[in-house]
């Protein structure tokens, strides 16, 4: 049987809570700078290639995703859907090809350059990458003093709101050492929220943890791009929850992009390698 459609759950906006982490001009400004950036796609790569000690990883791949949409990213292990993501946000360069965010060329660009595309651009690791020596509560709280202008109450108000709303309220001042794996994830995804970006990148969020988890997770994915516009990037080799999540999905084969389309044509699509590799999905359990 299919699996039912995701629905987002209702939260409060975010939009208020989030504005404080600018100042409401600088916000505005912003904004209207991007305003004639709409029509661009938010990331965008052109025959992009990179090879590790001689072995060709991505071989001339193009994609793109547009603002506000999901891209899954899918494919067998080692066809290179982390590195796509590694080079996106500066720490891989390609041998060739071009990779932009929203028009601006990153692959030329020096650390001072990436620095600003990353307060954009955003990054959920698979391992969570927090802070080992910081508890839940500060490891989210992080980047908001790092970023400055808000004063204590302002930071534990927000912190309070993305833990609550990623469902951690329960181990707020717990070392990441103590939690699940999904746990984890979760905590990494209220700290990239904190970053205020407008991009985020999933490197195989669903990875060692169980299907409720993976559900709520993706559930989270979903109401940050209906409540807050953001645009994603999701690495997955989990088509169930690439089905519940994408707008459109790159199908990553020996290098190259076999497949870049509606999520309806990859499910549609009668490419052996794609069937195979959709037929894999009979052997997951059931989300619920």
């Amino acid at each position: 049987m299919a699996d039912a459609p995701l629905q987002p759950e209702p939260i409060e906006p975010l939009e208020a809570e989030l504005d404080v982490l600018a100042g409401a001009d600088e916000k505005e400004q912003a904004r209207a700078e991007r305003s004639s950036e709409t029509a661009l796609p938010a990331i965008q790569f052109r025959n992009v290639s990179i090879s590790f000690d001689g072995r060709a990883v991505l071989e001339d791949v193009s994609f793109s995703v547009n603002r506000g949409q999901t891209l899954c990213i899918l494919g067998r292990s080692g066809v290179g859907k982390s590195v796509s993501l590694r080079m996106i946000m500066g720490f891989l360069q390609p041998d060739s090809g071009s990779i932009c965010v929203e028009g601006q060329e990153v692959t030329s660009l020096g650390e001072e350059g990436m620095r600003a595309i990353r307060k954009r651009v955003t990054m959920v690791f698979q391992n969570g990458a927090l802070f080992d020596s910081l508890s839940v509560r500060e490891n989210v709280a992080f980047p908001l003093r790092e970023r400055g202008g808000l004063d204590d109450d302002q930071v534990n108000q927000l912190v309070d709101r993305l833990i609550s709303l990623v469902g951690a309220e329960d181990v707020m001042e717990a070392l990441p050492a103590s939690l699940s794996t999904g746990r984890k994830r979760a905590v990494a995804m209220a700290r990239a929220l904190a970053a205020q970006p407008e991009v985020v990148l999933y490197d195989e969020p669903t990875t060692m943890v169980d299907p409720i988890i993976a559900r709520r997770l993706g559930h989270l994915i979903q109401r940050l791009k209906h409540q807050l516009g953001f645009t994603s990037i999701v690495v997955t080799h989990d088509t169930r929850f690439a089905r519940q999540l994408a707008d459109t999905v790159l199908f990553l084969h020996k290098g190259r992009a076999l497949f870049f389309g509606s999520l309806q044509d990859f499910l549609g699509s009668d490419d052996p390698e794609i069937q195979q590799f959709l037929s894999l999905d009979a052997y997951l359990l059931p989300t619920e």
